[in-house]
């Protein structure tokens, strides 16, 4: 109920929705209290945890007293040297740790303060559909304009530059990519990386990065500032969220030219007073794991994978298998208008939550997401409810 002698919002809340998951998770809850079991597939927050030896440092350096005051804003030397030397190991190319990469308190705060950072009113800001809703929420609280640009199937998930710049690109001043891709799964080349540069230089745009899913089930780690000219025009988010089971913790960085970097900063030291160091310490142990330490990782995943493609081709749901990622991103049968009619009646008549494509963009209408941060028991659960609604009668397949 609107209450008249309250003090307004700014306008500028107005231009968004609460997030999607926050209510959904809400009403899941909700929906629990009831009594309801419902198996959730809907939400990329890893459920396994860090490895001990990264938990051992936290806890170490959180038991000294000295190590709970105010830290740096630019993070940490160690922190920072770990980034480089990771960036350096995976993704053939070492930023200067000095002044080319600046730890933050997740990769979603990175999205902020570089709209912020960038942005004025009017800016128009290239945001991929389907692709992440922080970029496009984002972009309007900073003031600026949102532009989707569409990623279709047809073309494996990637823009289309010319009918971009067709379109004129005079007011254009960022551009959001997201590879590998979320929700979709694909992956990027360096080609096409090298065509993103080139489209960014000629049309003096910068080209920003969103990289946290390169080491889930991929081994092709690839970093849009391996790009010769990228320096010029491109920066980089990554996040330990999802290759360290560490999303709770708030750790990712930012990393590109040393100009852009200080202009971020400029932003981001208004907005907090520097990340609690022994998290830093931690974050840069688990930098340092050994490559057996993904292998272990995926393989869990890749038996989680085989799960969901069951529960997808129960659905009678298509998709790529080639796809990366912590989802499973597949197109709905034709008996449905959209995706959200079958995510809600798999909820409400099943209680399975999966993820309707439509809230990542319009291309996403007739998709659906499957997490695969879920145990094997909880996806075979999905996966016997799944069935029996086929086995009912309750699947709409034309």
């Amino acid at each position: 109920m609107n209450d008249p002698t309250l003090i307004k919002p700014a306008l500028r809340t107005g231009l968004v929705n609460e997030y999607y998951f926050s209510a959904k998770l809400a009403e899941i809850a909700r929906m629990r209290q009831e009594g309801a079991d419902i198996i959730n597939l809907g939400i990329g927050s890893p459920d396994m945890a860090p490895a001990p030896e990264v938990i051992s440092e936290l806890e170490r350096y959180a038991s000294e007293s000295n190590n709970h005051g105010y830290q740096s804003y630019r993070g940490i030397p160690a922190l920072r040297k770990a980034f480089s030397d990771w960036y350096g190991k995976h993704f053939g190319v070492m930023p200067d740790p000095d002044t080319e990469i600046l730890p933050l308190m997740g990769s979603k705060e990175g999205i902020m303060h570089i709209s912020m950072a960038f942005l004025d009113p009017g800016d128009e800001v290239l945001v991929p559909d389907p692709g992440y809703p922080a970029y496009a929420s984002a972009a309007k609280l900073a003031g600026g304009v949102v532009r989707s640009y569409d990623l279709s199937e047809e073309n494996g998930w990637r823009p289309d530059l010319r009918a971009i710049e067709t379109s004129g690109t005079d007011r254009v001043k960022i551009m959001w990519i997201n590879y590998p891709h979320m929700p979709t799964g694909a992956r990027a080349s360096y080609t096409l990386f090298e065509e993103l540069v080139r489209f960014a230089r000629r049309n003096r745009i910068l080209l920003c990065n969103d990289n946290p899913y390169s080491f889930i089930l991929n081994n092709d780690h690839l970093s849009i500032l391996s790009v010769p000219g990228a320096d010029e025009t491109a920066l980089e988010l990554n996040s330990l969220s999802k290759s360290h089971n560490m999303a709770g913790w708030r750790i990712g960085m930012l990393a590109g030219n040393s100009t852009y970097i200080n202009n971020v900063l400029k932003v981001k030291s208004n907005m907090d007073s520097g990340m609690f160091q022994p998290l830093q310490v931690a974050a840069a142990a688990a930098l340092a794991l050994p490559e057996s330490w993904y292998e272990e990782l995926n393989s869990v995943y890749s038996r989680r994978r085989i799960l969901a493609a069951q529960i997808m081709n129960a659905l009678m749901c298509t998709f790529d298998d080639s796809q990366s990622g912590l989802f499973l991103w597949g197109k709905i049968p034709d008996g449905y208008n959209d995706a959200e009619e079958l995510t809600e009646e798999l909820l409400h008549n099943n209680h399975l939550f999966v993820t309707p494509g439509s809230i990542f963009g319009n291309n996403g209408r007739r998709h659906i997401r499957i997490s695969l941060c879920a145990s094997e028991e909880l996806l075979s659960g999905a996966l016997i409810r799944v069935r029996e609604r086929v086995n009912t009668n309750q699947l709409k397949t034309a």
